[in-house]
């Protein structure tokens, strides 16, 4: 039972990338994505519940959209017009209708120019 994330690399700044996680075999009620940036603590990015609940933070309101597709159990994140502070390791997260929840391996997002 694991995540697989993928997607991430390196971007300009305005740039766009898509990050994409898959949550085979397990069911779940939140999937999203938690980002650590050097020096910082992981923090909580998008996060969408099975019954289509969404929350982002606020640095990626309006920025950053999260889908899923239930029948898949994928989970992706739409990241537009990034910035330097977007800059970060992301993380996969997926919480079961438990409290019990597991971490996918992380992927670098880089934004420089």
């Amino acid at each position: 039972v694991q995540l697989q994330a993928s997607g991430g690399g390196w971007v300009q700044p305005g740039g766009s990338l898509t990050l994409s996680c898959a949550a085979s075999g397990m069911n779940v009620n939140v999937l999203g994505w938690y980002r650590q940036a050097p020096g910082k603590q992981r923090e909580m990015v998008a996060t969408t519940t099975r019954g289509g609940r969404i929350n982002y933070a606020d640095s990626v309101k309006g920025r950053f959209s999260i889908s899923r597709d239930n029948a898949r159990k994928t989970v992706s994140l739409q990241m537009n017009d990034l910035k330097a502070e977007d800059t970060a390791v992301y993380y996969c997260y997926a919480q079961f209708f438990t409290t019990a929840s597991i971490w996918g391996q992380g992927t670098l997002v880089t934004v420089s120019s």
